[in-house]
């Protein structure tokens, strides 16, 4: 990752930092893919979000989360890796982001219509661009441990294919044999079902040598090749070709219909046994449990072992033909002495050439170097026949050279190398057959044009020659001649020789895979080491990218300051120190900017982020090393003074920090004089984590607020139990909604000359199981704070309503208060009526009360419901009117059916009917009786308030003269 990079990340959110640090400390492909799954989630509000990656492959790419996408996704998914310059392929609710150049790995995404794609592709890109680089790194990494992990199998099946070939050369019987051979493979694959088939000499039945099987049993005897015509392993033994797959990738392979005998199986492998090209057998290895796969790998194993097996077979029947026909031999000679001394001659031979022939056997499966192994083959090659002149030659790997790693002739010395032409050799190799030649066989090759006399050397009287084969490649010979008439080679020294060149070929191909895999194994660890330099410069890059990411995590963007973790990290460090120093003091001031959100909404957020950082910079000018000035979250900023000797230190910062943000300040071309409120908590030894630091200096801070603004609190136990009962209050409410412990009380509306009940007033009240009844002054506002104010009314609207039906008169109007929060809904009006058609209650005795301030929230919108509400019956009523604010520009714009006189004017009528009161009172009565308006007076205590009201023309009123609020059983009682 680069610098440019990273400066080009926008800020960060917590969540999404705490993204980037787990992504950075993820170690496999599929962890930084679910961390890139989530940072699409959070992102781009996508539905669903998968990550592929290795497309490079035949095979399907891998994914996170599994399962795959459908073919179509997978479309999408290359089409967007198919161009080097688009930045993401849609395709409708489909979107495929590339996720990084170097290695093939696409962000596949399902959004919810509508989206505005390239908007969502430019927002979210730095972030997948990061991950990206990630995500590359991580397929890298595995690529590598691929690599090693294949280089550790080829080390495994090379020691495999070794002790394969020690068995094969080993004088162990044959049954141990086939065991130990079974053990080996099933090493390096699935081979718990194992079985060995060999074709009789007159290739019309077959025999089970080994049979090894979980299900099936072992089969005895001969079976005829025709009975199993069509089988799996006829079609091997028929063909002489490898089957391996599972029954419809069998069936695609065969030549003809296949039949099945035996157990099913979910996969199966065959492999014939050759000699020069003939099938003499099978080997068989199938498994029962899903799964498992066979490879073109496993195949090539089982093909090597078919080729010792048979080796070992021959090599034990020679020996059972050679110790019968010495029996045979020794019973004949027991008729003539003559005839049994030939016979013992003979065996003695035999014994020696057995001997010999175990030895060269074991020499190729023993390690010796080029210069030890060559000597010991001429060695044991001249104990059976004439070997004085004995080379071995190989071609070079571009095939134009003919080289001479062993060389011994009387009449040439020295020779190393020479280039192709058309000598003996030659015609051994270009023929890949052995050849038998006397010198004057030669010269007939000679005329015939097959080879040239001049590259023959000196005239040899006898020349074999025998071709060294691996596979059907032909990769040298080895030769003997005779200079001597007395020495002539025959066939048997054909066949001997022959057997001495398939174990001078298997040990050179064997040492030729070794040579190539330890040069591949010495590239590969060269590439480890370049790799892991490459690696320790990206970790060391990484450490740097960390701290510079812990940076960002710890310290706000906006104004560089320490944000809360990191004020909490300082402060947990403090509380450390203050507990083992318990004389020692420190102190936390939380303060946020007063009407911040004033500045947001009339200047715009760019000036309210000048604003904070101007507030940054004087809150920085207020302290001293070491103490801390920190953002918490918008507005909020601490100051952490590490050392205070007393509270008043404190209180002297805070009144220091009030002056400074007093002063103008130039933002956006206006001139504004800020100010905030603070919260002081001093720290002792007594505070065991910083989160209760924090907690009472908000506590503080919220106390400053309330009694207005512009101050500072000093945070002692008092507040904390306002901050508790506020808590216990909260919970309460809760419960009582639970326990439907709120219940209606009943105030009457009087007409004042009659006397005569015309409505009522739900009051709401709340049955409280330990402080008894207790009015709306006592819960109202904590229940407005804690959102539990609407779920009250509700269930108030509905007692109110069921059981105003019980009160009399029939014709009584019922008034309910209604909060501002309700006008805020969309579909009060709907939800209201819906509860009196529940409830059985008119809509035309219904009146909705609401205060000044409801109307200045959204004017129109509470207009609209008042008009939607009227329409249906339901009346309205404008509550303590002559407190508000704008009362007399709003009041002849909504449908008000009442007016209802604050208490507060009404107080002081009665005594001085020429005081301020009256004069109020005089002016809303006339202003209701030119609106068509009713008008209530409320607080009505006292019989002089009721005459002077009388007096100027007040119809209605209501307070604790003419009826206290009382439940319903009390008016049913005293009606």
């Amino acid at each position: 990752m680069d610098d440019s990079a990273t400066q080009a990340l926008p800020p960060l959110e917590p969540a999404q930092l705490e993204w980037l640090a787990r992504m950075a400390d993820a170690i496999t492909v599929r962890e930084v893919a679910q961390v890139i799954v989530r940072i699409a989630r959070a992102e781009t509000g996508c539905t669903a979000a998968t990550v592929l990656w290795g497309f490079e492959r035949d095979e399907p790419p891998e994914s996170e989360p599994s399962p795959l996408p459908g073919s179509s996704d997978l479309a999408l998914a290359r089409a967007a890796l198919a161009s080097a310059e688009s930045t993401f392929a849609a395709n409708g609710d489909r979107l495929a982001i590339p996720l990084a150049h170097s290695r093939p790995a696409v962000l596949l995404l399902k959004l919810p219509p509508p989206q505005a794609t390239q908007q969502l592709v430019d927002a979210a890109s730095p972030l997948l661009k990061l991950a990206g680089r990630h995500l590359a790194r991580a397929l890298e990494r595995a690529e590598l441990q691929l690599a090693v992990a294949g280089l550790e199998r080829s080390d495994l099946l090379q020691r495999a294919l070794f002790a394969i070939s020690d068995l094969a050369g080993s004088d162990c019987d044959m049954p141990d044999l086939l065991k130990g051979i079974h053990a080996i493979v099933d090493s390096l694959m699935y081979a718990k079902n194992f079985f060995i088939a060999r074709l009789g000499s007159d290739r019309q039945v077959f025999r089970f040598l080994y049979f090894v099987d979980v299900v099936d049993t072992q089969q005895l005897g001969d079976i005829s090749l025709a009975e199993r015509e069509g089988t799996l392993t006829w079609y091997v033994m028929h063909d002489g070709k490898a089957l391996r797959g599972d029954d419809d990738q069998l069936a695609a392979q065969v030549s003809g219909p296949l039949s099945f005998v035996g157990s099913d199986s979910y996969v199966w492998m065959g492999v014939p046994m050759l000699r020069d090209g003939v099938v003499e057998g099978a080997i068989v290895v199938q498994s029962y449990e899903p799964g498992i796969v066979y490879s073109a790998d496993d195949q090539a194993l089982l093909e090597f072992v078919g080729s010792h097996i048979l080796t070992a077979l021959e090599r034990k029947r020679g020996q059972d033909e050679l110790e019968l026909s010495v029996q045979q031999r020794t019973l004949e000679l027991a008729d003539a002495n003559r005839v049994l001394q030939l016979e013992i001659v003979e065996r003695q031979r035999a014994e020696r050439l057995q001997a010999a022939l175990f030895h060269i056997a074991q020499l190729a499966t023993v390690e010796f170097s080029q210069s030890e192994f060559y000597p010991r083959i001429h060695a044991e090659v001249s104990q059976l026949i004439n070997a004085e002149n004995f080379f071995i030659a190989l071609l070079s790997e571009d095939g134009q050279t003919l080289e001479f790693p062993y060389y011994v002739d009387k009449h040439t010395t020295g020779r190393r190398s020479r280039p192709l032409g058309r000598g003996l050799s030659e015609y051994v190799l270009r023929h890949g057959t052995s050849l038998l030649r006397s010198h004057g066989q030669v010269e007939d090759l000679a005329r015939h044009g097959e080879i040239d006399l001049q590259m023959t050397g000196a005239p040899s009287v006898c020349w074999l020659g025998v071709p060294l084969l691996v596979g059907d490649e032909t990769i040298g010979l080895v030769a003997v001649q005779s200079y001597d008439a007395a020495v002539v080679y025959g066939i048997a020294d054909q066949e001997l020789l022959g057997f001495v060149a398939s174990q001078i070929a298997n040990t050179l191909h064997r040492r030729r895979a070794a040579e190539n895999l330890q040069q591949a194994y010495d590239q590969l660890e060269h590439r480890v080491q370049e790799r892991t330099q490459e690696l320790r410069g990206e970790i060391s890059e990484r450490e740097r990218i960390q701290k510079q990411l812990k940076h960002e995590v710890m310290h706000d963007a906006l104004t560089g300051l320490p944000n809360r973790g990191y004020l909490r990290d300082r402060l947990t460090r403090v509380l450390g120190h203050l507990k083992r120093e318990p004389g020692r003091r420190c102190a936390l001031l939380y303060l946020d900017v007063d009407r911040f959100k004033i500045i947001n909404d009339s200047l715009g957020h760019l000036a309210g982020d000048e604003v904070l950082q101007e507030v940054a910079r004087r809150l920085q000018r207020c302290v001293r090393d070491p103490d801390l000035v920190a953002r918490l979250s918008g507005d909020e900023f601490a100051i952490l003074l590490e050392d205070v000797a007393i509270p008043s230190t404190a209180v002297k910062v805070a009144q220091r920090i009030l002056a400074a943000l007093s002063e103008p300040a130039q933002v956006a071309g206006k001139q504004l004089e800020l100010s905030a409120s603070v919260g002081i908590a001093v720290g002792d030894a007594r505070y065991g984590q910083a989160d209760e630091v924090l907690r009472d200096a908000d506590i503080a801070l919220y106390r400053a607020k309330q009694l207005g603004r512009k101050r500072f609190e000093l945070f002692d136990e008092t507040l904390q139990k306002s901050a508790v009962d506020v808590l216990t209050m909260e919970s309460e409410l809760r419960m009582a909604l639970q326990l439907d412990q709120f219940e209606p009380y009943f105030q009457p509306i009087i007409r004042l000359a009659t006397g005569e009940v015309v409505g009522h007033e739900a009051l709401l009240r709340w049955n409280h199981p330990s402080r008894g009844v207790l009015g709306p002054a006592d819960f109202v506002r904590i229940a407005e704070d804690s959102g539990s104010i609407e779920a009250i009314d509700w269930r108030m609207f509905e007692l109110s309503c069921a059981q105003a039906l019980k009160l009399g008169p029939s014709d009584a109007y019922l008034t309910i208060n209604v909060s501002p929060l309700h006008f805020r809904r969309a579909d009060f009006d709907a939800r209201l009526l819906e509860l009196l058609q529940q409830t059985g209650f008119p809509a035309d005795r219904i009146v909705a009360e609401l205060t000044e301030g409801s109307l200045l929230d959204d004017p129109e919108r509470v207009r609209a419901t008042l008009d939607r509400l009227r329409s249906v019956g339901v009346g309205a009523a404008l509550d303590d009117f002559g407190t508000g604010y704008s009362s007399l520009s709003y009041l002849h714009k909504f449908p008000f059916r009442i007016l209802k006189i604050d208490r507060s004017f009404v107080a002081e009528l009665g005594e001085d009917t020429q005081n301020t009161s009256s004069t109020v009172v005089a002016a809303v009565l006339a202003l209701a009786r030119a609106l068509g308006m009713d008008v209530v007076a409320e607080g009505i205590e006292t019989r002089d308030q009721q005459r002077a009201l009388a007096a100027m023309g007040c119809e209605f009123g209501q307070g604790y003269l003419l009826g206290r609020p009382a439940p319903l059983q009390h008016w049913l009682a005293n009606p």
